[in-house]
């Protein structure tokens, strides 16, 4: 019972993120995403979904602030 609002909730974003990929996909001149970016976002949402263990959390944001700026500096 607790956790019916937060599955409602990732259910809704799911299902966003869904139609806005269908939607970005119609389009062929699209910038995409690095790998050096993508694995970015990947460590920062993790470091967000670890954020209970707050030395975790803040070691896979580092991690992942430091693979955008080397993305950066290599664009």
């Amino acid at each position: 019972m607790f956790f019916q609002p937060y599955i409602l909730v990732a259910v809704i974003a799911i299902v966003i993120a869904a139609l806005l990929l269908f939607v970005i996909r119609r389009k062929p001149d699209v910038n995409r995403l690095s790998p050096f970016a993508s694995l970015a976002f990947a460590f920062i949402i993790a470091g967000i979904v670890f954020s209970e263990d707050q030395i975790l959390g803040y070691i896979l944001m580092g991690i992942g602030l430091i693979l955008a700026l080397v993305d950066m500096i290599r664009r």
